[in-house]
């Protein structure tokens, strides 16, 4: 035990426990990378097992077996399984129809090119010079649509990767029911593997629907927006008129280049989301923490008065409260604006103090922070004032006897037991609020504007994804940078959740906190 550590003022304390936070941080990535890297070694030599397997079977089995590797199902038909071996059959069949006179083309003509540099597409939409009376414009010649072809083309792939599961799995069947042939073991009927999925199975049956829609409307638009970021598809490349190119990773190397515009604005972009996503969180969860211990403290009269006034904040919808706050603070003339405002001429009478929202870019950050607290504080006011509710007073009354101060009973018993409890909870708020495209956009959207900003879209106080949102919808429709910008958004998040969250004390502690 560090003893020395007793002996330091509490604002050493907390330089001292940054410090050794901070020191061990690489490690613990490092940890953390090799864990999930040995756990993928594992999944692959799991993968390589069984296609090992798959070719032991082939030569170990019989015709029938053989035979089985090109038309699945055949050995089902032939060793008692019909209706299973029939669906296997018609899956097969369906597949090859479908590659044949759709998929398999829109597939070829997305990966054709993708590592040399070349079109999406074949064919450009050309106009031509003879005029169509009946439609009252000249003659086109429509040509093929790079954005189709690269979502038909990942739907096709993800089709043939979910028809390539049914297939070592037939073929791993037939050369089971073989070897329960050679032994005299009868093979399962079709009556007791249809109740399977209501019995043992049941969870197949109900998780199929949403495991469906998840993969249409999820899967298939998250992989294609990964995909498009590795292409050069704009405004100037818009589809179906004009083909669109891969141009590998030249997109984030233009993002992540510190000397262009476009780099600066993306380094301060990612700087000011980051400080956002920081303070946004940690002042609502603090001052609501500290506004709950207040309400809750024994001696305060009409608490429940307080406690239905500020659900009363939180009954109000958000962005109601936040297009209200915006005019407020409006310098075209809102009671806190710069322009005229009734409070604002008071305050700059008394004090010469004239608030610039919306043109100074630290000032609106300012007034944006405090704004998300008066959202942010009741949510947090109610959570924390359940949980306080619950911690035994035991524990405070050992701590008074022993002589400890009001500070250090905060910081030894009230603030681990939170963070225990609002663990999840706050890496929550911190992923919501580097994506907290509400406040952002209906407060100040974005500004004001800074010269020193990339000129597409990006503003003062813009985060990472509202800037994404006006390079989708700007008049440049930059969609591969918002691609790349959405790519990288998800991984800051993802990186942050896993690693934080499996060293908070709500996952270590689980076993043995009281």
């Amino acid at each position: 035990m560090d003893f020395e550590y007793f002996k330091l003022t509490l604002p050493q304390k907390i330089i001292y426990k940054l410090k050794k936070f901070f020191g061990n941080f690489g490690g613990n990535v490092k940890n953390f990378f090799l864990s999930k890297l040995k756990k993928i070694g594992a999944f692959f030599l799991r993968i390589w097992e069984r296609i090992k397997n798959f070719g032991l079977n082939f030569w170990q089995g019989d015709v029938l077996t053989k035979a089985s590797y090109f038309l699945i199902g055949l050995g089902h038909v032939f060793r008692g399984q019909i209706v299973r071996g029939i669906m296997y059959m018609l899956l097969e069949a369906a597949l090859i129809l479908y590659m044949v006179f759709f998929g398999g083309q829109y597939m070829v003509m997305c990966f054709e090119n993708m590592f040399g540099g070349g079109n999406v597409g074949r064919v450009e939409t050309s106009v031509s010079d003879v005029w169509n009376d009946e439609l009252g414009e000249y003659v086109k010649t429509e040509g093929d649509n790079s954005f189709l072809i690269v979502l038909y083309g990942i739907l096709s792939f993800l089709i043939l990767l979910f028809f390539a599961y049914f297939y070592f799995k037939a073929v791993r069947e037939s050369y089971e029911l073989e070897q329960y042939r050679i032994i005299g073991k009868k093979p399962i009927g079709i009556k007791t593997d249809a109740g399977q999925f209501l019995d043992g199975k049941f969870h197949i049956t109900l998780l199929s629907m949403p495991m469906l829609g998840l993969f249409m409307f999820t899967v298939i638009p998250l992989i294609t927006m990964i995909l498009i970021a590795f292409t050069n598809y704009d405004a100037g490349h818009e589809v179906p008129e004009h083909l669109f190119q891969w141009v590998g990773f030249d997109n984030f190397k233009q993002l992540f280049s510190g000397g262009s515009k476009l780099g600066a604005t993306f380094w301060r972009v990612l700087g000011w989301t980051l400080l956002w996503a920081v303070l946004a969180t940690f002042t609502s969860y603090f001052f609501g923490m500290l506004l709950a211990m207040l309400i809750n403290k024994k001696g305060i009269k009409f608490k429940k008065f307080y406690r239905t006034m500020f659900v009363t904040t939180i009954a109000v919808p958000q962005f109601v409260s936040l297009l209200i706050m915006s005019k407020m603070l409006d310098t075209g003339g809102g009671i806190l604006g710069s322009g005229g405002g009734i409070i604002t001429q008071i305050i700059e009478q008394l004090f010469g103090y004239h608030l610039k929202f919306g043109i100074d870019i630290t000032t609106t950050r300012i007034c944006i922070v405090l704004v998300n607290m008066w959202v942010g504080i009741p949510y947090s006011m109610l959570m924390c004032s359940g949980i306080l509710m619950n911690i035994p007073q035991d524990l405070y009354e050992s701590a008074r006897i022993d002589g400890a101060s009001p500070a250090r009973r905060f910081f030894k018993i009230t603030l681990p037991y939170m963070l225990f409890v609002t663990g999840p909870y706050l890496i929550t708020q911190f992923i919501g609020n580097i994506n907290n495209f509400n406040v952002i956009f209906l407060l100040s959207g974005g500004g004001p504007g800074d010269l020193m900003l990339y000129t597409d879209g990006a503003k003062g106080t813009d985060l990472l994804v509202t800037w994404l949102y006006k390079l989708s919808l700007g008049t440049d429709r930059n969609y591969k940078l918002a691609s790349v910008i959405g790519i990288l958004v998800f991984v800051i998040s993802a990186v942050f959740s896993l690693i934080v969250y499996n060293r908070s004390s709500s996952v270590k502690g689980e076993d043995n906190f009281q």
